[in-house]
């Protein structure tokens, strides 16, 4: 896979009808995969280095973005969200990569203003459940 610009990462939230909506104006953006490690070592061990159970550790991703919210419609429904403390499918769009989709919960949502600058946010995702991976 080629260079990709971060500007064409793409964070999409479901709304109260299950369509997608691009969220904000995101200049800033990350998405992590995490996976436990499920330790089975034993006194009988090869040469007592460590055993892992493959596939056993519980699985998680988090996505965090910032930036300016692309109008009061995405803004309200982040908002909503977040308020009521909803899980909603969400989508991360790759280019040239895949498109990841799945629950997730909104646990983070900051708002910030600097004196001569524009209002801007920050968000955190936390997985609410199985995401799925669907190939570019």
């Amino acid at each position: 896979m080629p260079a990709q610009k971060g500007k064409d990462l793409l964070l999409k939230a479901a709304d109260a009808g299950g369509s997608f909506v691009t969220v904000a104006g995101l200049r800033a953006r990350q998405i992590a995969f995490n996976a436990e490690a499920v330790d089975v070592t034993h006194a009988e061990s090869a040469g007592r280095w460590r055993e892992l159970l493959a596939g056993a550790g519980m699985r998680r991703a988090s996505i965090s973005g910032a930036g300016i919210f692309k109008d009061e419609a995405s803004d309200a429904l982040v908002r909503q969200i977040f308020f009521d403390g909803a899980i909603r499918d969400w989508q991360v769009i790759v280019p040239d990569f895949g498109v990841i989709t799945g629950p997730f919960q909104l646990s983070t949502l900051e708002y910030r203003g600097d004196h001569a600058a524009e209002v801007t946010f920050e968000l955190s995702l936390e997985s609410a459940g199985q995401l799925s991976f669907t190939l570019a």
